[in-house]
C-alpha cells in the first residue's frame, strides 16, 4: 500500500513541476527550477512538522514527503542546468545559482517549519 502512495503522489508531485516548469518556460537562468526547488523546500519542512505534530500515517507520510514532494523537486535538474551554466561559459552565473539555491533552500525549509509550528493547533 505505501508503494500505491509513493505512486500517487509522485505522479502529482511531476505533473505540478511540469506545470509550473510550462508556466515559466526557459529563461537565462533557471527560474522555474529555482522556485521549484524553494517552494519545495519550503512546503517539506511545514510539511514533516505537521506530518509528525498529528500523528499522520506513514503512508500517507511517504505519499506526501516521497511521493509529491520528491517528484516535485528538482535535484537532478538542478545538477544538471548548473553544470550547463558553467560547460557554457558562466562560470560565474552557475555559482551564483548554486549559492542561491542552497541558502534559500534551507531558509525555505527552516520558514516553512517555523510557520507551521506557530499555527499549529
Amino acid at each position: 500500500m505505501r508503494y500505491l502512495f509513493v505512486a500517487v503522489g509522485g505522479a502529482m508531485g511531476a505533473m505540478a513541476r511540469f506545470g509550473v516548469n510550462e508556466a515559466f518556460g526557459p529563461r537565462s537562468l533557471p527560474w522555474s527550477t529555482l522556485l521549484i526547488n524553494l517552494t519545495g523546500s519550503f512546503a517539506l519542512g511545514a510539511f514533516v512538522f505537521v506530518a509528525t505534530d498529528r500523528g499522520w500515517s506513514p503512508e500517507l507520510s511517504l505519499g506526501i514527503g516521497v511521493g509529491f514532494l520528491g517528484a516535485y523537486t528538482t535535484f537532478s535538474t538542478f545538477t544538471w542546468e548548473t553544470f550547463d551554466l558553467g560547460r557554457t561559459d558562466r562560470v560565474l552565473t552557475a555559482a551564483l545559482y548554486v549559492g542561491v539555491s542552497v541558502t534559500m533552500g534551507i531558509l525555505a525549509a527552516a520558514a516553512g517549519h517555523h510557520l507551521a509550528r506557530a499555527i499549529s493547533p
